[in-house]
């Protein structure tokens, strides 16, 4: 049954109390020694004095001027996030007290809330099998409360997951680089080359959302289980060793290969699981990503 606007009020309340205290405790601090002043604009060149680093020479300037110029560069004054939230219907399991969309969304706003007290800019794509809702980045607390609103109460048109889809709109989009989280399950195939095209041009961190009735089944009986996304239902003997045994190693297969395809690409990652807290994952991979930075 769809939440009384008073209800989603006292929900996004919640959300941004809770969230504050963790950006103000754990994250804000991570969260700038990791982002702020990566972002680099052209400002103008320069003649080569020595000490200069050779890869910033700018080839055609020399060529033409006889001698060597470089390329001087700025740090930009604030940043853009993008959260591209996976909304299909896989994100409304959860069977440990949240569903994958409500940990979406408070993962969403703990961003959201370190962006904007680093005064960066915070933009939204909610997508699915299609592009769902586009927020355009903006400052402010009134804008990250209206992202919280979007991720944890939008009522999608499609139901299953494309995230090709999602990070070709990113990178068609967005043309100045940013800092892309992409939150979802992702339970989709395909999508490699839409990944490392958008990891070049932006940077792409991703954030796999499970519930752990995905990774392992209890013996239960006789259940019938439905591909939210599909519709399509099957019976599982879940008293059955052998098929709990296949089930989890599947699950397992699937990890690793998810693992596998961001170590190639050169895409950072966070695993997070409903039922466990998600901020000491997440402070956890910014100290991580700011010890290798430096």
């Amino acid at each position: 049954m769809p939440l009384t606007s008073q209800e989603i009020l006292k929900k996004v309340r919640r959300i941004e109390i809770r969230t504050n205290r963790l950006v103000n405790e754990s994250l804000a601090g991570e969260y700038h020694s990791v982002f702020k002043g990566r972002g680099m604009e052209f400002d103008e060149v320069r003649e080569y004095t020595p000490g200069d680093d050779i890869r910033t020479i700018d080839w055609n300037v020399t060529s033409r001027m006889g001698h060597p110029y470089v390329k001087k560069f700025v740090e930009e004054r604030e940043l853009t996030v993008m959260l591209l939230v996976d909304a299909s219907a896989s994100g409304d399991f959860g069977t440990v007290g949240s569903t994958k969309r409500e940990v979406a969304a408070e993962v969403c706003a703990l961003l959201a809330f370190s962006a904007i007290r680093n005064s960066d800019r915070v933009g939204l794509l909610v997508f699915t099998d299609r592009e769902e809702r586009y927020v355009p980045p903006r400052k402010g607390r009134n804008h990250v409360l209206r992202v919280i609103r979007e991720v944890l109460t939008f009522e999608p048109s499609g139901r299953r997951t494309d995230l090709t889809l999602a990070l070709e709109s990113l990178s068609r989009g967005i043309r100045r680089r940013c800092v892309a989280f992409v939150v979802s399950d992702f339970l989709d195939s395909g999508f490699e080359q839409a990944l490392r095209i958008a990891n070049r041009k932006h940077d792409l961190i991703a954030i796999a959302l499970s519930d752990p009735r995905e990774m392992d089944l209890p013996p239960m009986g006789i259940l019938e289980m439905e591909d939210t996304e599909t519709g399509r239902t099957l019976l599982v003997d879940t008293s059955d060793r052998r098929v709990r045994a296949r089930y989890a190693a599947g699950a397992r297969e699937r990890v690793e290969t998810l693992r596998r395809l961001f170590r190639q690409n050169k895409v950072d990652s966070v695993e997070l699981t409903t039922g466990l807290p998600y901020d000491v994952p997440l402070v956890r991979f910014f100290r991580d990503r700011a010890r290798r930075l430096r």
